[in-house]
């Protein structure tokens, strides 16, 4: 969430940097419901202030009018007035300051002056590519293809058991993905110092609320249909980020690095028709996200840093990518700059999205009340979080597997992989 008292006080400067990102900030309605707000705070103010002021001299006036003998209803009836005139003022507030909040719980965050203008993916611009796409002298098959001729990647059975985008692994597949979870959690964990942590795969509406999903992006969650109102997560984004929820960190805990696997369960809504074929776009599948909880003053370095270990496992299984900076019609609803990392895909001869890293600044520190205490000053300060995929694992299997295709439909094991592979050498 934007700081508030920026809103209120620079409403045509957020306004415009919304622009970007084709949000148009309502400043009429804000405007308007700021000045009923000041007009009821002082309104309250103003009576609770004559409610305390009466009721210290209540007491004293009672006992004056019991010795004239006169009826002390009238002096009771004037307290319970004022007590009835504050609850009412200060529910009017409460009305007017929860209109403020759900409003500005819609409003995305203001983008970096270094994003790119632009309406969709199409304005997102490249800023570097690594490897050079590999050039066959046979016929490529993409991964669905590849699969079902090894008889190890199953859509119909996924489907039979539960439906379409859904996938089932087996043999050296199975073993191969769990492979490359293994080869990405010891990565970041060993030589990029990421602690790792196991998560629940579900949340609370709190936990959405205080990363961004909720309330705008409800339709693209799974959630259980009973009284607890828990949902499935999205990405491990969202329990990781929530650990630090309500919570004050000490300088020097900072930085805070995790490393996290999960499933990731996503509705898709509004994707209907888009990428149907294989495991592309699947309502399950798996991810080894990364987190950072950092001073405000080093989050912009540790985008970089954090998009560079993204990018150390593509070119540890030299997968060729590039790195693009996505442009404000195309950013995400809570991120000021993000970096997506596309991997060479040989069947459909483009680059397609395997990670996305983004830098939130304090935006989702605010709604989660995650701070840290600068020794300067001593006090409470709003947290900078960040996060990326390092790597999102199914995508990055598909492009293992087309990528290191053979003619006879056999899969070349990266060497990187083949000591989690038993030092197998290919599947195939």
């Amino acid at each position: 969430m934007l700081d508030p008292k920026l809103v209120r006080s620079e409403p045509q400067t957020i306004a415009a940097a919304l622009v970007i990102k084709g949000f148009t900030l309502d400043v009429e309605k804000l405007n308007q419901l700021e000045v009923l707000r000041r007009d009821l705070q002082e309104k309250a103010q103003s009576l609770q202030a004559e409610r305390n002021a009466y009721a210290k001299s209540m007491g004293k006036a009672m006992g004056e009018a019991k010795a004239r003998g006169e009826d002390i209803e009238p002096l009771k009836a004037k307290g319970e007035a004022l007590k009835l005139a504050c609850g009412e003022a200060e529910d009017a507030l409460n009305d007017v300051q929860r209109q403020l909040d759900e409003y500005l719980s819609g409003v995305p965050n203001t983008p970096d002056p270094e994003v790119p203008a632009g309406a969709s993916e199409d304005d997102n611009v490249e800023i570097r590519r690594w490897g050079e796409p590999r050039v066959f002298d046979f016929e490529v098959k993409d991964h669905v293809d590849l699969g079902a001729q090894l008889g190890l990647l199953d859509f119909e059975t996924a489907t039979k058991i539960t439906g379409s985008r859904f996938a089932v692994m087996r043999g050296e597949i199975a073993r191969l993905h769990r492979a490359l979870i293994q080869f990405m959690l010891n990565t970041h964990s060993q030589e990029h110092g990421y602690q790792e942590i196991n998560v629940p795969y579900m949340v609370n509406s709190d936990s959405l609320f205080g990363t961004g999903q909720l309330p705008k992006f409800e339709e693209d969650l799974f959630k259980l249909s009973d009284e607890r109102n828990f949902y499935l997560i999205p990405t491990a984004e969202v329990p990781v980020t929530n650990v630090y929820r309500d919570e004050i960190l000490d300088a020097n805990q900072l930085p805070v690095k995790f490393v996290c696997h999960t499933p990731c369960f996503r509705s898709e809504a509004g994707s209907y028709g888009k990428d149907t074929r294989g495991m592309i776009r699947q309502h399950q599948f798996e991810k080894v996200e990364l987190v950072q909880f950092v001073k405000p003053e080093d989050a912009t370095e540790t985008l970089e840093q954090l998009t560079g270990h993204a990018e150390t496992i593509l070119q540890k299984l030299g997968l060729p990518y590039r790195t693009i900076i996505l442009c404000g019609g195309d950013l995400g609803f809570s991120a000021a700059r993000t970096y997506d990392i596309e991997v060479w895909l040989p069947s459909q001869q483009r680059y397609r999205e395997i990670s996305s890293c983004s830098n939130f600044r304090d935006f989702q520190a605010r709604r989660l009340k995650a701070r840290w205490r600068n020794p300067e000053t001593g006090k409470p300060e709003l947290l900078n979080t960040l996060n990326g995929s390092g790597l999102a694992v199914g995508r990055t299997l598909l492009a293992v597997m087309e990528n290191y295709q053979q003619a006879d439909g056999s899969i070349v094991i990266p060497d990187v992989l083949q000591p989690y592979m038993g030092g197998q050498r290919s599947i195939g």
